[in-house]
């Protein structure tokens, strides 16, 4: 009887050619994809233009952090 395995593969399938591990530390590295909803994903043209937008957000938020809240940040609890 064949197990599940041996179903799952096509006699199309040559791995005559591959190499055992070849992506395997990239892969433990971990990766940095990051998938964006689609509604966000419309508002930009192209990954290079995310890109740009994140790291200028990025430098704003870092000056932000630098000179500290400012008056008309602070929200009073009461």
């Amino acid at each position: 009887m064949a197990n599940q395995n041996d179903l799952d593969m096509l006699d199309e399938y040559d791995f005559s050619g591959g190499v055992r591990g070849k992506y395997a530390k990239r892969y433990r590295e971990g990766t940095n994809l990051v998938r964006l909803d689609d509604d966000v994903a419309a508002i930009f043209s192209s990954s290079e233009e995310v890109n740009m937008i994140l790291r200028s957000l990025g430098k704003i938020i870092q000056h932000h952090e630098k000179i500290g809240p400012t008056s008309s940040a602070i929200i009073e609890r009461s």
